[in-house]
């Protein structure tokens, strides 16, 4: 398979959701190209699934979805700046569709660009735990807090990561979003005190008012909130700053918006949402995650079972957007999370059932495709098994549900938690390890994981397979083979003869008096015509069928000759209608055997020439191409000597 140009697919794929203008927005995620469209009827979702490099599309949450694979970020560099750039104070597109829809829209447009960085803290976070578990680094060293800096930073500061993404979303402007963040960070930090000349200069307004005295703002009362780790507060913040901001870009003059507006914003936008705002994100936040945990209380186990058989349909059509913050809202509200326990087994249980398709498949090019995405799902990114594998043949992708429901019952069963982030994967399982040191609850999350893989890897290679599906993996599995062995087979020595019989019984005529200027010019090739009196179309040579139309016959010789017969003018018109017994592509066949039987009446009767023509088409490999016989012939006559 030729390696795929980046660069150049992006620009097919822009090109064929209808050009740059258009695109009213796009992201990606680790995975997908997720473009809003203005127009849907401008985009051809059969053009950009045939293009190299493309696992499929996928609509959903109004959103028009590309998936490439890992090599997503790749692509979308490749895309035009004005698309990929954050685009200060604009108007962000809308979602087509219901409110559901224009929530995961919201939501995964908000948090696609940091899944990244959350997967590799959320791995780093969990060897740490395993390097303190074995006793490799201890809590109170210096390399410890460094590396532990790095891992929490993130979601420590998560409110200036989403203000970032929320103000493009929204249409706001970045900088001044991560102020507005940044002041409700600027509350709980630890105090600092500023010396100069002996005074203390500075410190927090949390320290001022941990002192013991009031916060208020103009006489209104300021309720402090914790808002390190908190997703909802600043996304309430962005969201309402960007109609403040969009209000005052209308009445202010050009020469003084770019720092008034912003001016404004922030004295209006700060102290509102500190007093308002903020704590009504966390106290909904704090509901939030009750809900989840009265639910997970209620029946841990169904809990368990729904996230577990789901959450990969979920994924399927972009819905788990709306459930990812709820991850994270528990890990910032409670410190751990009961949920995403199941999402492990979910994912793991669908690269084992594309592992087990991977064992019983016997084509050596599918089994190189299916292997690939095996590894891929095994840390954690399911979407070329589940588009390019499972999806497609059904059965896995149902026996991949079934077992990762049955690894979510298990971890619901035993209330497994996790106490970090990342997406679920082999990697990020150390984030089960409990910093209280329960083992059990690591063990557990292994046992419902493992149990889901192993599950779903042999009940699809024993029921993920119909009889119709393992009939088309022999045919290609022969294919492949075929194609493999032709491929190492030595070529033909300089002065070989190869011997063409007529492939029809009729009359030859030279090429060049044969009603089609494509083959009368000889542009396709060196060859000859017949005006059949007999429609049954045999195999002039041994060789394998390459294209197989009804119409057309393509074969290839061991040592490469290429030979096209075409059964009539134009007759492609007729949509194959006249042609019966066609042999399958990819046969092998032997000289005389039956390719394709044309009704001769039925072509004429339609209005049109039923000569044949017989083409080599790679002409310019060979020295010469000579004609062996001429006037009345029959199905075994010598009719071409070709010479290398």
């Amino acid at each position: 398979m030729p390696a795929v140009n980046y660069d150049t697919l992006a620009g097919d794929i822009l090109a064929k959701v209808g050009g740059e203008q258009n695109v009213a927005n796009v992201v990606h995620c680790a995975t997908r190209l997720r473009f809003a469209l203005k127009d849907r009827a401008k985009a051809d979702k059969d053009a950009i699934m045939a293009l190299p490099g493309v696992i499929t599309v996928v609509e959903s949450g109004g959103q028009f979805q590309v998936v490439i694979g890992n090599n997503v970020p790749k692509v979308y560099a490749g895309l035009p700046g004005t698309l990929t750039a954050d685009r200060e104070g604009e108007d962000a597109p809308a979602a087509s569709g219901g409110v559901m829809a224009r929530v995961i829209d919201v939501v995964s447009a908000i948090f696609a660009p940091i899944l990244g960085a959350l997967a590799a803290t959320g791995i780093l976070k969990g060897l740490l735990l395993i390097a303190v578990a074995a006793g490799w680094l201890a809590t109170t060293s210096s390399t410890y807090q460094i590396l532990y800096a790095a891992a929490d930073a993130l979601f420590m500061f998560l409110p200036m990561y989403l203000a970032v993404t929320a103000a493009r979303k929204f249409g706001s402007n970045p900088y001044t979003a991560l102020t507005l963040a940044g002041a409700l960070l600027y509350t709980q930090l630890a105090t600092v005190n500023m010396v100069i000349d002996g005074q203390v200069t500075a410190t927090t307004l949390r320290a001022w008012g941990q002192a013991g005295n009031d916060v208020t703002f103009f006489g209104i009362p300021v309720l402090l909130q914790s808002y390190t780790s908190s997703v909802i507060p600043i996304l309430l913040g962005v969201w309402a700053m960007s109609y403040v901001e969009k209000f005052f870009n209308r009445i202010i003059h050009e020469s003084v918006r770019n720092f008034i507006t912003p001016l404004l914003a922030l004295v209006i936008m700060v102290p509102l949402t500190l007093m308002t705002l903020g704590p009504a994100g966390v106290y909904l936040g704090t509901g939030m995650a009750w809900l989840i945990q009265q639910a997970y209380t209620f029946s841990p186990i169904l809990m368990g079972i729904l996230i577990g058989g789901l959450w990969q349909v979920l994924v399927i059509f972009g819905i788990h957007w709306g459930i990812v913050p709820i991850f994270i809202n528990n890990l910032a509200t409670q410190g751990f999370d009961p949920v995403k326990t199941a999402a492990f087994p979910a994912v793991l249980a669908q690269a084992g059932a594309a592992l087990g398709v991977f064992l019983r498949l016997r084509a050596r090019k599918d089994r190189a495709l299916v292997g690939s995405t095996v590894i891929a799902g095994i840390f954690g990114i399911t979407e070329p098994a589940i588009y390019g594998v499972n999806l497609p043949r059904k059965r896995p992708l149902i026996i991949g549900c079934i077992a990762g429901a049955i690894g979510g019952a298990i971890t619901g069963a035993f209330g497994v938690l996790v106490f970090g982030t990342g997406a679920p994967g082999l990697l990020t399982l150390p984030i089960g390890i409990d910093p209280d040191g329960d083992p059990m609850n690591l063990v557990w999350l292994l046992v419902g994981t493992g149990l889901a893989f192993i599950l779903a890897t042999v009940g699809t290679y024993f029921f993920g397979f119909s009889e119709d599906d393992l009939a088309r993996d022999a045919a290609a599995a022969a294919e492949q083979e075929a194609e493999i062995a032709e491929a190492e087979a030595p070529e033909a020595a300089p002065g070989t003869d190869i011997e063409l019989a007529s492939p029809m019984a009729g009359t030859i005529v030279p090429l060049e008096q044969v009603d089609d200027k494509v083959f009368s010019s000889g542009a396709m090739g060196s060859g000859f015509g017949i005006r059949p009196t007999d429609g049954t179309v045999v195999a002039p040579v041994d060789a394998k069928v390459v294209v197989s139309m009804g119409h057309a016959i393509g074969l290839k010789t061991t040592d490469g000759l290429e030979i096209l017969i075409h059964v009539g003018i134009d007759t492609v018109k007729l949509n194959g209608a006249p042609f019966s017994h066609a042999v399958a592509k990819g046969t092998q066949v032997k000289a005389g055997d039956v390719l394709v039987i044309a009704d001769l009446a039925a072509i004429a009767a339609a209005g049109l020439d039923p000569t044949t023509v017989v083409i080599i088409t790679n002409s310019g490999n060979y020295a010469t191409i000579a004609p062996l016989a001429e006037g009345t012939v029959t199905s075994a006559t010598p009719a071409l000597l070709v010479t290398r």
